[in-house]
């Protein structure tokens, strides 16, 4: 049988666990949180008296917090991308509405609300030129992103168990700092998108441990491979108006390395949680191939670690066209 076909042997597997798996991992819809819950209601008589609230507290985040947040919003806001993306994936069927399809539109839904509420919020702030983030949103969805993972659905699995446990760092980071300044209101809004993201973190690497044991070697494999390759986050070919696609990506990042919410030291921190939760070190049933590409794996968060330490960030801010005043 070909490797094609036993992944997609593997993905029908793991589809006939689909009804607990998404039980286990996604909300019902009426009983999760929605953002007209977490901003100010315009029927109510202290909503001008909330949303000067809102203005005033925002005035307290330092400029690299704002960068951070929006840069996080644009991230959100270019869902359709994923979407269309983890259609694509072997295995799943959209046409047929099979259970990998309802997974990818069902995770969608979920996502959906955290660039809903991050930019209603944004725009009641009065600190964001709304129409400069709106034309980085929407070049991020017309640009796509390149991560290295084809349609192979254990590349991509091993990319969101990586990918969403960053946003969710991403965002508790956000919302701790947020508290700091006295601004209650945006810590819960971050505090409620980053636990949806680490649940949903817990079920991609799920999906990975069920593979594992179907399919260890060829498993070990794509693990390798993207991780020779580095996990680049979504929005790696962010842009502002007249810059070239990725121009600012670096400028995003050197902010959340400034202010620490999210380092060279997280990503080598999500690389060994995910080592560990996989049980990488103690897998057997591996071909010789795969056999060294565990050796790769397990070994290189020290390499990691040794270049991080002889890495600077930048002290100079770039400054954004998306942050008004």
């Amino acid at each position: 049988m070909s490797i094609h076909n036993i992944r997609l042997e593997v993905m029908q597997t793991i589809e006939q666990s689909m009804p607990e798996l998404l039980n286990q991992y996604l909300k019902p819809i009426e009983e999760n949180w929605q953002p007209a819950e977490l901003l100010p209601d315009a029927n109510s008589p202290e909503f001008f008296e909330e949303i000067r609230e809102i203005q005033e507290l925002s005035k307290e985040m330092g400029y690299d917090l704002w960068a951070v947040l929006i840069g996080d919003t644009i991230t959100e806001e270019a869902l359709p991308t994923y979407e269309s993306w983890l259609m694509s994936v072997d295995g799943v069927d959209n046409e047929g509405r099979n259970g990998w399809s309802q997974w990818v539109r069902s995770w969608t839904a979920e996502e959906n609300r955290h660039g809903d509420l991050l930019n209603k919020y944004l725009y009641l702030s009065g600190r964001v030129n709304m129409r400069e983030m709106e034309i980085s949103t929407q070049y991020l969805i017309s640009d796509g992103f390149d991560i290295g993972t084809g349609r192979d659905p254990y590349k991509n699995f091993i990319y969101t168990s990586f990918q969403e446990l960053a946003t969710n760092i991403s965002h508790r980071r956000v919302g701790t700092l947020a508290k700091k300044t006295g601004n209650i209101r945006l810590s819960k809004i971050c505090g409620l998108i980053s636990a949806d993201e680490a649940r949903h973190a817990k079920a991609y690497a799920d999906f990975v441990s069920r593979i594992f044991k179907m399919d260890p070697s060829e498993m070990m494999l794509a693990f390798e491979h993207m991780m020779r390759k580095k996990i680049v986050m979504p929005a790696h070919f962010m842009r502002e108006t007249g810059s070239a696609i990725g121009d600012i990506w670096g400028h995003f990042s050197d902010a959340a390395q400034r202010i620490q919410v999210y380092t060279t030291q997280d990503y080598i921190a999500i690389f060994n949680a995910l080592l560990g939760q996989w049980e990488i070190g103690n897998m057997t049933g591996l071909n010789e191939k795969a056999e060294k590409a565990r050796d790769y794996v397990m070994n290189l968060p020290q390499r990691l670690l040794n270049i991080a330490e002889r890495t600077k960030t930048p002290e100079l801010q770039y400054e954004f066209k998306w942050i008004g005043i």
